[in-house]
């Protein structure tokens, strides 16, 4: 993946941005490009999954037999009012109680930068799942540096909307630091993807560095590497 982020933002996961309906109540872009990642009728796990939007479309527009884990009540709540099977759990300790390859998909959507063991989580994730996708706020992204650089301030964005004392983001990564991580643990890359502030995909061919200067979120599709299982 030294090359290129592009192949998550061409093909299905575009196509599926732009057939579904867009203004109020229309689904996050983000939530597309994932949605065009996962195989018709996949066994998900949506690992903080909120309030359940990206496990309802999935099931929607996929109809994938998905289950989830949130650590707020209220987001359970709102899961199981969409008719989700979701229970309420915490990814740095509950992920261990799950056997491998339970699933055929597991998604950790803006979430891994909110749990305290990152690399543990991701361990867990490669185990648990054939394929797993992560999505993540990209730290590099240029706004972010130049609110450091010229106000010393930590930044507040789109995608980083609380200040630093209210934020859950406990382990900031930018999308280079995210590729080093998968590389300690023997994940390989399969696609990937940069999106912009608006949260749609970059459909440009660029090198990586580019991306980690100019993509304010990266998706990852991952599998586990040769050797690991």
């Amino acid at each position: 993946m030294s090359e290129s982020f592009t192949d998550a933002a061409s093909g299905a996961p575009w196509e599926a941005a732009e057939a579904l309906p867009r203004g109020e109540g229309a689904a996050r872009i983000d939530h597309i490009v994932v949605l065009g990642l996962v195989p018709p009728g996949a066994r998900v796990l949506d690992i903080g999954c909120g309030d359940g939007s990206l496990l309802a479309l999935l099931r929607d527009q996929r109809g994938v037999d998905g289950r989830g884990i949130e650590l707020s009540r209220e987001g359970v709540n709102a899961c199981l009012a969409r008719g989700l099977p979701v229970i309420q759990g915490d990814a740095d300790t509950d992920l261990a109680n799950y056997p491998d390859d339970a699933f055929d998909v597991v998604v950790l959507s803006q979430t891994i930068q909110a749990t305290r063991n990152p690399r543990i989580v991701l361990e867990h994730l490669l185990r648990i799942g054939r394929q797993v996708i992560i999505s993540f706020p990209n730290f590099g992204h240029w706004r972010v540096r130049a609110e450091l650089a010229f106000r010393g301030r930590m930044p507040v964005t789109e995608i980083m909307p609380e200040t630093w004392y209210e934020t859950p983001n406990i382990h900031h990564c930018t999308i280079r630091d995210f590729v080093g991580l998968c590389r300690d643990v023997g994940a390989r890359i399969e696609k990937a993807t940069a999106l912009d502030a608006r949260g749609r995909p970059m459909r440009f061919s660029m090198p990586w560095w580019f991306w980690n200067l100019i993509g304010a979120q990266g998706v990852f599709l991952l599998r586990r590497g040769a050797g690991r299982g």
